[in-house]
């Protein structure tokens, strides 16, 4: 669907607080009658412009055709969480401009690039494609990358004298699973740089319980090739996704 261009065209980043120990399971019930009915019937009622619902556990993403139906709607949420005993994070909850306008419009104000937002271990950034259009660019949160690296440095200094072919094994998961989750469009450079980062920990722990360390360094490209997958988008882009899942584009339609 085209919408018309916004004219304040902003994206909400939402996080509940659940006051209290509730399970994932609960609380996601508790927010399904909570924030997902009630926006719906609030989106038919009250919105003028396109208004798009996203919502993961906790974690929320609305995006808003025009400001003002943005700045409503956080002023009611903010009641309706709060007669539930709910409350949105102090920090994560903000507006911004998000989207394909959000570069024009803030160049317009004297302000610099737009602003980008995290979900779901991702940093989201309005980008730009080689033709020139809007591109959602998504790249691996940094301090998610950091931490992932960091227990594979611990767990590799625990593995350090088990064999060659051991390590690599155990190395490949890692790497495997990272692709998995982190291998969508546009989030290549993020692949790069882990495998590299996993390449050095395990050069270092190798030479740690060597003394032929020059001996070490020529097999590392070896044993890379060997072990450790190389990067590559495993994800379709979401344009793709959403035709073959979404009805409208059915040949029934």
């Amino acid at each position: 669907m085209h919408l018309p261009i916004p004219q304040h065209p902003l994206k909400t980043e939402v996080i509940f607080c659940v006051r209290g120990v509730a399970s994932p399971l609960l609380a996601n019930v508790y927010l399904h009658y909570v924030f997902d009915l009630w926006a719906q019937q609030w989106r038919k009622r009250h919105a003028h412009g396109g208004m798009i619902i996203v919502r993961f556990a906790d974690d929320t993403v609305l995006g808003f055709e025009y400001e003002s139906d943005a700045k409503r709607f956080l002023v009611e949420m903010r009641k309706r969480s709060e007669a539930f005993s709910l409350a949105l994070h102090p920090e994560k909850t903000r507006l911004i401009r998000f989207g394909r306008y959000a570069a024009l419009n803030r160049k317009e104000r004297g302000q610099g690039k737009p602003e980008t937002f995290n979900f779901l271990g991702f940093t989201m950034i309005c980008g730009q494609k080689r033709t020139g259009g809007f591109q959602l660019l998504r790249r691996t949160r940094r301090d998610r990358m950091q931490a992932t690296i960091l227990r594979v440095k611990e767990d590799l200094q625990r593995r350090r004298h088990q064999p060659i072919p051991e390590q690599g094994r155990w190395l490949g998961q890692v790497v495997r699973g990272f692709y998995a989750y982190h291998a969508v469009p546009t989030n290549y450079p993020a692949l790069v740089v882990f495998r590299v980062r996993v390449a050095q920990l395990w050069k270092h722990a190798l030479i740690q319980r060597s003394q032929r360390a020059r001996r070490t360094w020529k097999q590392m490209p070896r044993l890379l090739d060997t072990w450790l997958p190389r990067p590559r988008i495993l994800h379709p882009w979401p344009e793709r996704r959403f035709d073959v899942k979404h009805p409208r584009w059915e040949p029934c339609a």
